[in-house]
Parts: structure tokens; C-alpha cells; sequence
């Protein structure tokens, strides 16, 4: 019979108009035909009703050698062909027989290539229709078969009886060689190439051969850099839909599988069994160079480049080499300043979802790793096992240049900038340069005047969690750093190696310009600024200029009014810090710690015990350019110029309030 109507897309042909339109819903995807119980849509009215009866149950054609019944007769003769064995269609090329004339036309597109249902989204092809839907699945996250026991999606009903296995154990095909049982066939099939060895799917780029033509195509992104599967919340892409789906527990913290002996949690269930070889010691992939056991293949094959120096993953702005693809994406994110994942809590950003979940411990306060000797407790593994080394006094990493020996591998790396000079870390701002990027991020929120670390007691902001961390001491009273000559306690270690200086007198820091000696760098660097005239810090206010931030924000407290460090016997406020709080306290305690050798008088500052030591001394430091007149303080020099320039900038009734209270101008400022 005549088929007058063609197809314009595909040029099939049809013998009345109505059968032309519902071959164009194939191509549209138009599918105007939808279930009322489960959404699902049709292109056929008559594909509708044969699907209900999924739903109602009813299947009306019964097999009469095995009582499979059917909800199709179509279906029926189909099936009776596998009790007679009949293979009516068979294919030209390799001679394979079918059941169906469908599944023969879809064979032979293995030999033709052809693949004419596209994906819009990512422009995969496909054999079959059926199989271009359950794939767009992928995209639109759609699961509508839903495992009645345990409540879990999936995107086809193949997929939902195969897991239905796991709940009622059945496992009906078997290897012959190990005993081995499997869910399904395809599963048996692809086992038994662990026995024979085959790996029939081969990269046609680097011959590494595969036993799944699935992993075939994931490798293959490998070499095209595609990657298909986006995640919507960083928009970080992904080669297959299972790391796509992994990856997105790290945004939703979901780890569904639960270790049985520790209680850890994992994203994936391969991971969980890696990590159970932590508690069985199972390490089964061995090195046959020096006999170091891994619990996985790939840290394995990662190791033996140790040995082998091969670096193959080259990062393409830089040239540096890595031995796993892991670490060079990560590099690449140095280069892109990428960073995924955020911090709900203060917004920090970080290039590893492990690092997030290291990071977040400082606002939940937890720390799981706990040291058996001293009780200390820490946030990360690693700091526990540097920190043991103090009880040890193990120091394996040593610099080959001062011989000075460190506790960890890092820490020997950043010190041997110290002799090289060597500060990669450059702040785009200002062009300050660091030997760590940790200190090139503390510092750039100077510029930003960011202070994400918050204290819950007094509501201070610090840029570094470090320095929350010694803050909270304050409040706390812990000085957990001891002199062991004096007895004296400091809140952080630095304080307490500088304060010992104080004792063997040692100043190792020297100015080039005048040679006086510090004990500290950083006071050093500030020292410098008096010859060079530098004042980095500017009150937005009044544009006045400061050597040090500290000073700059005990000035802008002139600005403010705020005092907020307060005595508890008088109420005084001070703008400065605690020390200057301790220092007043001393008028209360009648306190004088600093006594002069020659005469015996005290102090409550050592400053003023310095200035006093000009009087024995005879020393007159601060020279008047005019007249050259010396004076032991710079607060008399300042005064005595005045007389140079007649300024008069106190009046009778300010002096006379000074004067009553018995101040100087040094204890005024």
C-alpha cells in the first residue's frame, strides 16, 4: 500500500496523516499523553493505556507453559519465543538472531554507528529513544521509581528491581569458576573478565584497555577534558554522574554510610570500605621496591612515582609537576583564586571540602584528636601527630643549611626561605611579599578590614583564628607558657621566647642604619620606619600616619570616645591596651616593680626607670636644633621648642589641673 505521508526530519513514510503526527512527537519530544498516578508522559494514547495497567495490575495474556501473564498480546507472542527458541530476525552482518524486529534494527546501529536520538542538554547520542530518556534523567534529576522498603530513587524501573535484590538477598546468577553470586547478568558478565583477563573497550588515545565500555567513555573525558555533569550550587563539573553526585554531599554534608566501628560517616560507599582497612590493618597493594603496604590501588600506583620521579599531571601556567590529577587540580586553583567551598558561618573559602570541614571546628569548637599524654586536644590528625613530637622531642625534618631540626616536613620548607629569601606570596595591593600564604591572607585583611574571627565575650574581631584563640586567654586568665627562670606566664610561646631574651640579654635583630638590637623581627621591621620616616597606617579621619596598626587603632579611639579597657577598682577607661591597664593598677597596689641599682627608687614602668637612669648618667639624648640644649625626655624637648616658637598651646588652667594632679606630660599621653 502507497505510504503518501514522509516524515520531513528522517523521511520515514506513513499511510495516514494521524500515524505522520505521532512519529513527530519522536523527534519533538512532545508527550500531550499523561498518566494520572505516576506523571509519566506519552506520545500515544494507546501507549497510555498499556501503561496503566502497570498501576492497576491487570495483565490479561498468560503464557500457558510457564503462567507469565502480560498486559500486552504483543508482548506475549514475544515471550512464547523464548520457550521455543525461536530467532525470526536476523542480523546480515554478524549473523546474531533477535526476537523482535525492534531490537534487530537497534542491533545493527552497533555496526553502522548511528546514534539518532541526541541529548539537547549535552549532545550525547543514543541507539533508542528509551535510552535518550532514562539518560536525561541525569540532567533533570528526575527518580520516579521509588524502592517501597528503604524509600530510594531511581531514574528506570530496571534499575529499581535490581536494587530490590539487595533487600530480599536474591542473586540468581553465579560464576562457575569462584561461586560468586550476582543481582543480574550484565553484573556476571562483567565479573568474569576479572578471570579471563579481557578488557575489550580500548582509549584509542593511550591504549589503556577497560572491562566497562561505560568507564571506557569516563576515561575518554580524561584525554578531552569534558566534563558533562555540573554541579548547580559551584558550578564545578564532573566526567561521570556518580562523582557528580558524591561531590554534591560535600554542599549538603550528607554521608549516608556509616563505619560499624568507629561511627565515621562517607559519601560513598567504596570509601567507607577503604577506610575499613584502617581497623583491620588490610593493606593489600604492596610496593616491590621498598615493601611499603597501601590499602589502595591507586596510592599505590601514586607511591611508585616516588621511586620513579615521574610527575605526569604538568600544571599548564606554571610548569609544575604533580604524581596524582588530584593535586593538580587542586594547584590550578592557586592560579584561578577558585574557591568552592565556603564557609556558612564567616564566609571564608577554601580550595578543599576537607579543609571546609577542618575549618568549621573553629566555630563548633571541636576537637576530635586527643593527645594520650597531655589531654590536649586538636582539630586535625596531623597537628596531633606534629604535637606528640614535643613529648618526643622528635625532630625528623632537618635544614642541611643551619642544621636547625623541625617537627614537620612544612615547617622545614617555610624556614628554608628564611636562608634562599625566597617569599612567593605577594599581596596585589600593596606588593608585600610573604614566605606563607597563610600570612599573605591574615594580611590582606588589613586592606579589607576584615575581622571574621569574633570573640563571644567581648565582641572583638580578629583577622587570624590563632589570635581569637590567644584573646580568649585574657578572659580565661590562662598563661599556659611558663618561664623557667622567673616563673613569669604568657598567653602564646612567642611572648614567653622573647620575654627569656630578657634574661640571657640576647638582642639577635640589628639595624643596619644606628645598630640598635632587638629581639623580636617584626620590632626590628617597625624600627626601620623611624629612618626610612614610612607610616603604612592612615586614620581615614584625619589623615594622620602611623608606623604600626596597633597604633593607628588605639588612635582612631580618639575619634570614637571608646575606652574599652576599664579598671575595676576606680572605673578609669583607657584607650590602649591591657598593659597600660596593668601599669595604672600599680597606683592602687602601690606596685614598683622597676627599681633603680643605683639609688633604689621604683617604678611602675621601665620606661620611666629609663628615664630616670639619665639623671646618674648624665645622658641627654634629645638635642634642641636650634640652640642645642639636651633634655633626658622628648616630651621636655618638645615643651623647651616653644620657647623657639612662642607657641603656647596649654592654657593657665590646664597646666594648673596638671600640676594639682602631680602628672607629668609622659603619664598624660
Amino acid at each position: 500500500m502507497e505510504k503518501p505521508w514522509k516524515c520531513a526530519d528522517c523521511g520515514k513514510r506513513y499511510k495516514v496523516p494521524s500515524q505522520l503526527e505521532a512519529h513527530w512527537r519522536s523527534h519533538t519530544g512532545e508527550r500531550p499523553f499523561i498518566c494520572s498516578q505516576c506523571g509519566k508522559g506519552f506520545a500515544l494514547l494507546a501507549t497510555l493505556q498499556k501503561h496503566q495497567r502497570v498501576h492497576t495490575g491487570e495483565r490479561q495474556f498468560t503464557c500457558s507453559q510457564c503462567g507469565k501473564e502480560f498486559t500486552q498480546l504483543s508482548n506475549l507472542q514475544i515471550h512464547q519465543r523464548v520457550h521455543t527458541g525461536e530467532r525470526p530476525f536476523t542480523c546480515s552482518q554478524c549473523g546474531k538472531g533477535f526476537s523482535q524486529l525492534s531490537s534487530l534494527q537497534t542491533h545493527q546501529r552497533v555496526h553502522t554507528g548511528e546514534r539518532p536520538f541526541i541529548c539537547t542538554q549535552c549532545g550525547k547520542g543514543f541507539t533508542r529513544l528509551s535510552n535518550m530518556w532514562r539518560h536525561q534523567r541525569v540532567h533533570t534529576g528526575e527518580r520516579p521509581f521509588t524502592c517501597s522498603q528503604c524509600g530510594k530513587r531511581f531514574s528506570d524501573s530496571s534499575s529499581l528491581r535490581r536494587h530490590q535484590r539487595v533487600h530480599t538477598g536474591e542473586k540468581p546468577c553465579t560464576c562457575c569458576q569462584c561461586g560468586k553470586w550476582f543481582s543480574d547478568s550484565s553484573s556476571l558478565r562483567t565479573h568474569q573478565r576479572v578471570h579471563t583477563g579481557e578488557k575489550p573497550f580500548t582509549c584509542s588515545q593511550c591504549g589503556e584497555g577497560f572491562s566497562h565500555l561505560s568507564s571506557l567513555h569516563i576515561h575518554q573525558r580524561v584525554h578531552t577534558g569534558e566534563r558533562p555533569f555540573t554541579c548547580s550550587v559551584c558550578g564545578e563539573g564532573f566526567t561521570s554522574p556518580s562523582e557528580l553526585e558524591a561531590h554534591r554531599r560535600s554542599h549538603t554534608g550528607e554521608r549516608p554510610f556509616t563505619c560499624s566501628q568507629c561511627g565515621k560517616g562517607f559519601a560513598l560507599l567504596a570509601t567507607l570500605q577503604k577506610h575499613q582497612r584502617v581497623h583491620t590493618g588490610e593493606r593489600p597493594f604492596t610496593c616491590s621496591q621498598c615493601g611499603k603496604g597501601f590499602s589502595q590501588f591507586s596510592n599505590l600506583r601514586t607511591h611508585q612515582r616516588v621511586h620513579t620521579g615521574e610527575r605526569p599531571f604538568t600544571c599548564s601556567q606554571c610548569g609544575d609537576g604533580f604524581r596524582a590529577s588530584s593535586s593538580l587540580w587542586t594547584h590550578q586553583r592557586v592560579h584561578t583564586a577558585e574557591r568552592p567551598f565556603t564557609c556558612s558561618q564567616c564566609g571564608k573559602g577554601f580550595t578543599l571540602s576537607s579543609s571546609l570541614l577542618i575549618h568549621q571546628r573553629v566555630h563548633t569548637g571541636e576537637r576530635p584528636f586527643t593527645c594520650s599524654q597531655c589531654g590536649k586536644e586538636f582539630t586535625r590528625s596531623s597537628s596531633l601527630r606534629r604535637h606528640q613530637r614535643v613529648h618526643t622531642r622528635e625532630r625528623a625534618f632537618t635544614c642541611s643549611q643551619c642544621g636547625d631540626g623541625f617537627r614537620a616536613s612544612s615547617s622545614l620548607r617555610t624556614h628554608q626561605r628564611v636562608h634562599t629569601g625566597e617569599r612567593p606570596f605577594t599581596c596585589t595591593q600593596c606588593g608585600k611579599e610573604f614566605t606563607r600564604s597563610s600570612s599573605l591572607r591574615t594580611h590582606q585583611h588589613v586592606h579589607t578590614g576584615e575581622r571574621p574571627f569574633t570573640c563571644s565575650q567581648c565582641g572583638k574581631g580578629f583577622r587570624a583564628s590563632s589570635s581569637l584563640l590567644t584573646h580568649q586567654r585574657v578572659h580565661t586568665g590562662e598563661r599556659p607558657f611558663t618561664c623557667s627562670q622567673c616563673g613569669k606566664g604568657f598567653t602564646r610561646s612567642s611572648s614567653l621566647w622573647k620575654h627569656r631574651q630578657v634574661h640571657t640579654g640576647e638582642r639577635p635583630f640589628t639595624c643596619s642604619q644606628c645598630g640598635k638590637g632587638f629581639r623580636a623581627s617584626s620590632s626590628l621591621l617597625t624600627h626601620q620606619r623611624v629612618h626610612t620616616g614610612e607610616r603604612p597606617f592612615t586614620c581615614s579621619q584625619c589623615g594622620k600616619g602611623f608606623t604600626q596598626s596597633s597604633h593607628l587603632r588605639r588612635h582612631q579611639r580618639v575619634h570614637t570616645g571608646e575606652r574599652p579597657f576599664t579598671c575595676p577598682q576606680c572605673g578609669t577607661g583607657f584607650r590602649a591596651s591591657s598593659s597600660l591597664l596593668r601599669t595604672h593598677q600599680r597606683v592602687h597596689t602601690g606596685e614598683r616593680p622597676f627599681t633603680c641599682s643605683q639609688c633604689g627608687k621604683g617604678f611602675t614602668r621601665s620606661s620611666s626607670l629609663r628615664i630616670h637612669q639619665r639623671v646618674h648618667t648624665g645622658e641627654r639624648p634629645f638635642t634642641c636644633s636650634q640652640c642645642g640644649e639636651g633634655f633626658t625626655q622628648s616630651s621636655h624637648l618638645r615643651r623647651h621648642q616653644q620657647v623657639h616658637t612662642g607657641e603656647r598651646p596649654f592654657t593657665y588652667s590646664v597646666w594648673e589641673a596638671v600640676l594639682s594632679c602631680g602628672q607629668t606630660t609622659q603619664e598624660m599621653e
